[in-house]
């Protein structure tokens, strides 16, 4: 998993960076030409990750070199059943799926204010749906049980997210305050920011 991880930082860090930029540079544009109540550190920290996430994740899903099967499964469950728990295919192609939509569960649920399961579940449905067409159509292989993972990934993406708003909201006052959160933003930047030097 982290070797994909690598590959797939290696190829897009350049296009990683020239978004970010000029997404930071918009950003700080608005802030300094009289919106600065519309800026808030974490706020903005969330919206870079969630860029950060939808170019890598594009990348991924898109990269022709990552699959070498080219088939297509249309049989539920054929493809999953078909590794042991716990072998190294195991864990790419069922955990990794899994994993992979986790946070696009939790993105989407927050950007859209998702608080239902059904809505969450069409639009990672849809969204999984159109990748694997694609992804057919570049080479790789269109699997329905890659959807259902997929899925499953983002449902959980949402119940998360749905979990740290209930946590968030019984939390004290002072917990809650920009400044804090801010905080904890630079400290996640920081960390991600050393993970991503040790893997690269």
């Amino acid at each position: 998993m982290e070797n994909t991880i690598k590959v797939t930082l290696t190829a897009a860090w350049p296009s990683l960076v020239v978004l970010l930029s000029i997404y930071i540079i918009m950003r700080l544009t608005i802030y300094f030409n009289g919106e600065r109540r519309s800026f808030v550190l974490h706020e903005e920290v969330f919206r870079l990750l969630f860029i950060a996430y939808l170019l890598l994740f594009f990348r991924l899903v898109t990269s022709q070199d990552l699959n070498t099967y080219t088939g297509t499964n249309l049989i539920p469950f054929k493809e999953i059943l078909r590794y042991d728990v716990g072998t190294l295919n195991f864990h790419k192609q069922v955990l990794g799926n899994i994993l992979l939509f986790i946070p696009f569960g939790y993105f989407v649920s927050c950007y859209c204010k998702i608080k239902r399961l059904g809505p969450i579940v069409l639009v990672t449905f849809l969204s999984s749906l159109i990748i694997e067409v694609v992804q057919h159509f570049i080479g790789r292989s269109f699997d329905v049980d890659d959807i259902i993972l997929n899925v499953v990934g983002g449902v959980i993406g949402f119940l998360l997210y749905i979990s740290l708003n209930a946590i968030y909201d019984h939390l004290p006052k002072f917990l809650r305050k920009d400044w804090l959160l801010n905080v904890v933003s630079i400290i996640l930047i920081a960390i991600v920011g050393l993970y991503l030097y040790k893997i690269i």
